[in-house]
């Protein structure tokens, strides 16, 4: 069993707002993204780094959900800026468990086991965002009660958010990372000339990498097996 982790697939199979439009690496991504999931098998694990569909609600990205169910492995889900359809857990259960997205499941306030590690993780934060101190506050507490989840099990730490990158810190979120003694940090959200920022490697004590679909091939990159 192995474990993998890509972020940002953006899908649209139910709204009219494909990434194609951008040209590029995105020309034709979801049949990457397809192609790029023969790497994982039924029983690996796959967390997916946010921004996972552009419906507006969890009926809107239902086809999307389809999609990402239909893709081999059990597939651990966390919020991205532009997941507006995101809700509650209970709902978000609720509605996979209604259409049979058995596949599908919320990393929220909790953590999964994989062998000897803890998964945890949330959205995190970024600059654009500063204005509002109520929700960065509410990220690091949801940040650290997934940690906190951990108990003494090895851990890496999954984010939408990038906590740092040439000319960006986010000094809150590296301090829990080091404080919890988190391994490894796997994040997303950064695109096309931004990937140039990317942090990569070790930074402290907690080694980086950047997982955006467009960077890593549309092809989930594996952790550990």
């Amino acid at each position: 069993m192995a474990l993998y982790a890509i972020g940002d697939t953006h899908l649209s199979l139910g709204v009219d707002k494909p990434m194609d439009v951008f040209g590029g690496s995105w020309k034709g991504y979801v049949d990457k993204l397809r192609a790029g999931f023969e790497c994982v098998a039924a029983d690996d694990t796959v967390v997916l780094c946010g921004d996972l569909s552009w419906g507006m609600s969890l009926e809107g990205a239902q086809k999307d959900f389809a999609f990402l169910n239909a893709l081999p492995g059990r597939k651990l889900m966390l919020k991205g800026n532009h997941d507006y359809w995101w809700n509650t857990a209970s709902k978000m259960n609720r509605f996979f468990a209604e259409q049979g997205f058995d596949r599908l499941h919320i990393l929220h306030n909790n953590c999964y086991e994989y062998g000897e590690y803890a998964l945890c993780g949330t959205r995190g934060w970024f600059y654009e965002e500063s204005g509002d101190q109520k929700v960065f506050k509410r990220e690091l507490i949801r940040l650290e009660a997934s940690l906190k989840a951990a108990g003494d099990r090895k851990k890496l730490c999954f984010l939408h958010y990038p906590p740092c990158y040439q000319g960006y810190t986010c000094q809150e979120i590296l301090d829990l990372l080091e404080q919890y003694s988190v391994e490894r940090c796997y994040y997303g959200h950064l695109h096309g000339g931004s990937h140039r920022l990317a942090v990569e490697g070790m930074r402290g004590k907690v080694e980086y990498h950047l997982v955006s679909a467009d960077y890593v091939g549309f092809t989930p990159q594996k952790i550990c097996e």
